[in-house]
């Protein structure tokens, strides 16, 4: 009879309450990383400032603070440290190769964000060469993301409603509810699986790939499935960077109509950046605003996502036929919701601005890190025909067709709004 003490562990979403707060609260404390630079435009850019000494040893820093971070979730979550401490460096030197090639001046023309490198990057490795089976058990890649996405919280401050301005709000509210639902009901019309569906329609109507990892968050969603939604996200938004501008131009719509038009229904903030540059100054500011409100409302989005979907998606084989109770909702909850809730309240509400602006590109350079992390995770762990495959055709046409909805809609609302 063994008489060693059972292992005490911690479900993995309140471990991730956990180390997303210690993480803000080293933060707020004077604790900040230096943050790598990983922008170059040329071979002499590349050696001179990314691949520098002293750029180097951030690199090699943050590396040290993730490795005990992540070591921290695998310990209390029950997961094998040894097959952690042996995988984690490889997941992140692939990661850094990943953040290197998004920062280089080309990729950023394209807005092509790290995590599509990240996750190509492991897809690569994992469809070419057979990976062992301890690496494959030391990919933490729900930790990683939801260590990302209750850093996220830090950034969505309700004060900046305010600010925003009435029609930038009004604008996010109408577009987010329509587009939500629209997309959900081309969804089920044509039979995606409700994990997919969820995805996409917040992908769509929100904020695209954030949202995308927020609701896969909080349903608990295939990593497999977020990673072909959020590739959706990322292809789409660049044609619609480059060639709205030149719809705007030819029917001659205003800057503040172009603006809220590009903000409100292209995916990433990057390319609406990029897009309502190439418009002018005025595009550029409304469509930052425009997509800045929608960005606020993620929070509120992956709460009542998370309620729905614990209410009426998973019912345990006893209770079946029946509606769960508080408690059953309780104890299926994300956990991790709340710490992005708490993390955007008391950044909302509790930390001073000062403080706000000091650790702000901390947790921000933070966040993209764990992202990409995950993404190279995910990658290593799925193969090509799963991601692409027979049944991808649906989830496709019908991206596509709440993405046509959207560019529509918006443009109608923006019409209205912002003449």
């Amino acid at each position: 009879m063994s008489t060693s003490p059972a292992k005490l562990t911690l479900h993995e979403d309140w471990a991730v309450v956990i180390l997303g707060s210690l993480i803000i609260i080293l933060a707020i404390a004077g604790f900040l990383l230096p943050v790598p630079t990983f922008a170059w435009k040329d071979g002499a850019d590349l050696s001179g400032k990314v691949l520098s000494t002293g750029n180097l040893v951030k690199i090699l820093e943050q590396f040290v603070f993730t490795l005990i971070i992540g070591g921290i979730g695998a310990l209390i979550t029950g997961k094998p440290i040894r097959n952690y401490a042996l995988g984690f460096p490889l997941v992140y030197a692939l990661t850094i190769i990943a953040l290197v090639l998004a920062g280089s001046s080309k990729a950023k023309a394209l807005n092509l964000e790290a995590v599509i490198f990240s996750l190509v990057i492991g897809l690569a490795i994992s469809n070419f060469i057979k990976l062992p089976e301890w690496l494959k058990s030391s990919l933490s890649t729900e930790l990683f993301v939801k260590i990302g996405l209750v850093i996220l919280g830090t950034s969505v401050i309700f004060g900046d409603i305010l600010k925003a301005g009435s029609l930038g709000l009004i604008q996010a509210l109408l577009v987010v509810t329509s587009v939500w639902y629209f997309a959900f009901w081309v969804c089920k019309k044509l039979k995606v699986d409700d994990e997919i569906a969820m995805m996409i329609s917040s992908a769509v109507s929100i904020c695209g790939v954030s949202a995308a990892i927020a609701t896969a968050g909080a349903i608990k969603g295939d990593s497999k499935k977020l990673s072909y939604v959020i590739s959706m996200v990322l292809i789409t938004a660049i044609p619609m960077m480059i060639f709205m501008p030149i719809i705007a131009h030819y029917f001659n719509f205003s800057q503040p109509v172009t603006g809220a038009w590009l903000g409100g229904s292209i995916d990433t903030t990057g390319a609406v950046v990029a897009s309502g540059s190439l418009v002018g100054e005025v595009a550029l500011k409304v469509s930052t605003i425009v997509k800045f409100s929608q960005n606020v409302l993620l929070g509120l989005a992956a709460f009542a996502i998370s309620i729905y979907w614990t209410y009426t998606k998973h019912p345990s084989a006893k209770d079946k036929d029946t509606k769960p109770t508080l408690r059953v909702i309780w104890e299926r909850f994300p956990k991790f919701v709340l710490g992005f809730i708490g993390a955007s309240l008391l950044f909302s509400f509790l930390v001073p601005p000062a403080t706000n602006l000091l650790v702000k590109d901390s947790l921000k350079n933070l966040q993209g890190l764990w992202f990409a992390l995950a993404f190279t995770s995910i990658g290593l762990e799925t193969n090509f025909k799963d991601l692409f495959n027979e049944n991808s055709k649906k989830p496709l046409y019908a991206f596509l067709i709440a993405q046509t909805f959207n560019i529509f809609i918006t443009l109608g609302i923006a019409l209205i709004l912002f003449r």
